[in-house]
């Protein structure tokens, strides 16, 4: 799991190329997608905008008041989503999500006010265009098959329609990395990258327009664009296939589907303490470790580690301490002793480092490739914001695979909130440029 220099360096030009076919539209694990987004705030946009998260179970509606293209208030409202509603038809699912923003709205009293929505739709999607996201195919607890290859932003303003008793207008659907980026650049106008670490990983970055193949609007003159490169999906292809280990292979046979998300399988939170519970289990089978004690039934169960006991068993190696890490071993019936600590400390160490080190050789790589003077990358995520050595290692290990590039990594916190109100204000002030 540790890599040499030949293979980072293998790393970087597969990442390198698969970016390069992405963006000229050949086969490629990357999709790179056209986010249509040609530009970031510019200090202009003034007044109300809202927002529409949708990613999960819950999903919040917000209100963002903007002066001088800065955020001065902001009200949000978390609604439910019934597990009826998630896996039924459309229309009920977005009949529901109409009558959301409704209530949001006129509870505000404005629902005779022109309001400007982004929509942000953390699901995969192909856009067409600002306004036009084509749903790929549902991910997480949601399964309306007959919205599959419809576009999302229709279903919802024929579902605000329907209604007719708001002025809602949806004008941007975008992802939370892409939001992420905006709602950065409002805290660093150097802001170029926009990186999610959580339970799932992605990343976005500001991109020469002229590079960029897949344009289907009319061009007006953009010099750049922010692409979002999918880089969940980066070697579901096979072209990582070299850097993958029987501890990989095992995490990825007890995920949800195999062969998929190959990237995120190595450095994202939903899989970064199974990883570790195979390391254990295997160590533990081949008698290395916990070594008189009865084997944890639980310690063999898949997705019995999570990511979240990682980041407190790493915070013991910070301080130099033990309690953690005693402590979750002792939920799993297990009294370790000296060495078995130490191991494990190991183990969630070898494994929080390659995801560090993975995510840095594609940052790296991006800063090479937006080649500006300075670039702040705007971070948001779980696993980004509770372990104790993500930031730390990500920031070393940039510096020497980047060398002289001044970077900065900043915590823009709710990109899928604030940052679709914000691009909802940039596609506004687009819209009224090319009347």
């Amino acid at each position: 799991m540790r890599f040499s220099v030949a293979t980072i360096r293998k790393i970087q030009d597969v990442f390198i190329s698969e970016m390069n076919k992405g963006i000229h539209q050949q086969p490629s694990s990357l999709q790179m997608e056209n986010t249509y987004i040609p530009e970031l705030l510019d200090g202009t946009e003034e007044g109300l905008y809202l927002a529409l998260d949708l990613g999960g179970t819950n999903f919040r509606v917000l209100l963002l008041e903007l002066a001088h293209g800065a955020p001065v208030r902001q009200e949000v409202k978390r609604y439910y989503i019934s597990s009826e509603l998630r896996v039924g038809s459309a229309i009920p699912l977005f009949d529901y999500l109409a009558e959301c923003v409704s209530d949001f709205v006129i509870s505000q009293g404005l629902q005779d006010v022109e309001l400007p929505l982004g929509f942000t739709f953390s699901f995969p999607m192909v856009q067409h265009s600002l306004d036009v996201g084509i749903l790929v195919t549902w991910t997480k607890t949601f399964n309306c098959s007959d919205a599959v290859n419809k576009d999302a932003v229709r279903l919802l303003r024929e579902a605000l329609d329907r209604r007719g008793d708001t002025k809602v207008k949806v004008v941007a659907v975008l992802n939370d990395t892409t939001g992420t980026l905006v709602q950065g650049s409002t805290l660093d106008p150097d802001t170029a990258i926009g990186l999610i670490l959580g339970t799932g990983s992605n990343a976005c970055y500001l991109e020469r327009a002229d590079r960029v193949e897949h344009w289907e609007t009319e061009r007006h003159g953009e010099r750049e664009v922010i692409i979002d490169i999918e880089w969940g999906a980066f070697g579901d292809n096979g072209v990582l296939d070299f850097i993958k280990t029987d501890f990989d292979r095992e995490n990825d046979a007890n995920s949800l589907i195999v062969n998929s998300f190959t990237f995120e399988k190595y450095i994202a939170g939903k899989y970064l303490g199974e990883v570790v519970r195979v390391i254990l289990a295997r160590l533990t089978k081949e008698g290395l470790l916990f070594v008189g004690e009865s084997t944890s039934e639980s310690l063999l169960t898949p997705g019995s580690l999570t990511t979240d006991l990682v980041s407190h068993i790493e915070q013991d190696s910070v301080d130099g301490d033990d309690s953690n890490t005693k402590e979750i071993l002792g939920k799993f019936g297990i009294i370790p002793d000296e060495d078995d600590i130490r191991i494990v400390q190991y183990v969630c160490e070898v494994a929080s480092n390659r995801a560090a080190l993975l995510v840095s050789i594609c940052l790296a790589t991006l800063l090479d490739r937006i080649d500006k003077e300075r670039i702040t990358i705007a971070v948001d995520g779980s696993l980004y914001k509770h372990h104790p050595r993500l930031e730390g290692w990500m920031k070393q290990y940039i510096s020497l695979l980047a060398p002289g590039r001044k970077f900065k990594l900043i915590h823009a916190e709710d990109g899928s909130g604030k940052g679709a109100a914000l691009v909802s204000a940039i596609a506004q002030r687009l819209k009224k440029r090319l009347q």
